[in-house]
């Protein structure tokens, strides 16, 4: 028997958010429900109906809140055991007040995860499907989310899977040979040499999706710096569409890091417009400068901004001297203020880093810094937007393995080693990709997968 757990299972916002969910899994889940759930009428406590009523104290009888619960009985629920929701008024009163009557009743309070692995470990869903939901709840754009509902209906987990039952094949074939010489023909080496070459090559396919993968789910950290009043917080509101920075034409009026989220090609972005960088008596000022340079050797590029009407200063070459280590885009702002166009050929810059430019206040140059952006978070490889499916570090990491052990395979060919050499590291590779999808991981492996999740997942 199965302990019954419980969690509220929706964000729980003071005086917002119309419905909050309380969700219990478990073998106790529908009894714990009809002593604190009444339902008025002849309504049916089946599964997969809903029923409205009231959640009340066992004891007192006195109305918690008005609810609707939704009944699921094993094996056709999220966890494959018997799970209840409640669904509560929003806020934070009712669902909580809710949430202590389960528990008070005999449920314990999930960990972070615990539906979502008693649903792999009950065999609902693989391991690559769990992580996928986790990846669909934290989505923050839409190619995301539609990547990680890729991997929740299993395209991933597809060719992995052929990839090592391939494998599985091969091994037996070894094993065979090795146990019945006498009574099988000789192995066929060119098939085996070929298929193993149709693995590697694949499994080299799928990992070439983990950066991409990995831009999409975390997306870039984007700092925007420069001297004071060279248009910094203009560039955010125009690339933003919005008014979050304040802009006057005094210098130093950004103290703080503004922070903005955004969605370039697909890949999110957090932009953050910092204090303009320069030597001050201010002591606030200080401390935003201060802050400034600390954002910009956080982030995963800088765009350092100079304006076209004063050209590159030494305050620009100091603050180059900062975060040249950085990946970097030159923005040449406030071009509107040009007579006549410019080259901008002494920027000490080599051709590795672009140059954009920009009129923020006119709104002018933004499509070609984010074509500019896109392009550097891209470079070298297959677009993010593109991808139908994504491995993430975990599962690099194990296919990687895989990889390495199926190459050591072919070098125990090609030196016509004994058929018993072979078996160590296909086994190695069939672990390997077995721990991709759950098949061969430690528990230690799963803990940590799942306590990324919330408590309610």
């Amino acid at each position: 028997m199965s302990e019954t757990i419980a969690a509220i299972a929706t964000a729980i916002v003071p005086e917002q958010g119309s419905v909050g969910i309380v969700r219990m899994s478990g073998d106790q889940a529908v009894a714990i429900a009809q002593t604190i759930f009444a339902a008025p009428g002849n309504q049916q406590w089946e599964s997969h109906r809903i029923l409205y009523g009231f959640v009340k104290h066992p004891t007192t009888q006195e109305t918690i809140d008005e609810a609707l619960l939704m009944l699921m009985l094993s094996p056709r629920s999220y966890t494959r055991e018997d799970v209840v929701e409640l669904h509560c008024h929003g806020g934070i009163m009712a669902v909580q007040q809710v949430l202590q009557l389960c528990i008070a009743q005999g449920a314990r309070l999930s960990q972070p995860g615990e539906f979502t692995l008693r649903a792999f470990l009950n065999g609902r869903l693989d391991l690559t499907q769990a992580e996928s939901i986790m990846d669909l709840v934290g989505a923050r754009s839409p190619q995301a989310a539609s990547l990680a509902l890729a991997g929740l209906q299993g395209k991933l987990a597809a060719p992995i899977r052929q990839l090592r039952t391939t494998c599985l094949d091969i091994l037996a074939e070894v094993e065979a040979r090795i146990d019945f010489e006498d009574d099988l023909p000789p192995l066929d080496e060119a098939a085996v040499v070929s298929d193993m070459e149709q693995v590697i090559e694949s499994v080299n396919r799928i990992i070439a999706t983990a950066d991409r993968g990995e831009l999409l789910r975390a997306g870039l950290k984007v700092a925007i710096v420069g001297r004071p009043n060279v248009g910094k917080s203009s560039l955010l509101n125009a690339w933003s569409r919005t008014d979050r920075a304040i802009v006057t034409e005094l210098p130093g009026t950004t103290r703080d890091v503004v922070e903005s989220q955004l969605v370039v090609e697909g890949i999110p972005i957090q932009v953050l417009d910092t204090a303009g960088i320069r030597e001050t008596e201010d002591v606030v000022e200080s401390i935003g400068v201060e802050r400034s340079r600390q954002a910009a050797q956080a982030a995963d590029l800088v765009l350092l901004t100079i304006t076209a009407d004063e050209g590159w200063t030494a305050g620009d070459q100091m603050i180059y001297q900062q975060v040249s280590d950085r990946p970097l885009i030159a923005v040449i702002n406030k071009v509107d203020l040009l007579d006549a166009p410019q080259s901008f050929a002494d920027l000490p810059f080599d051709s590795s880093v672009p140059v954009v430019q920009t009129a923020a206040a006119q709104n002018q140059g933004i499509e070609a810094l984010e074509q500019a952006i896109f392009g550097l978070a891209t470079a070298g490889g297959m677009q993010a937007a593109n991808l139908d499916m994504a491995i993430n570090q975990r599962q690099a990491s194990a296919l990687t393995r895989a990889k390495s052990a199926l190459q050591q395979v072919q070098v125990t060919m090609q030196a016509q080693l004994p058929l018993d050499f072979w078996t160590i590291d296909l086994r190695s590779a069939v672990q390997a990709l077995g721990e991709v999808l759950g098949e061969d991981v430690t528990e230690s492996v799963l803990d940590r997968i799942f306590s990324r999740f919330c408590i309610g997942k």
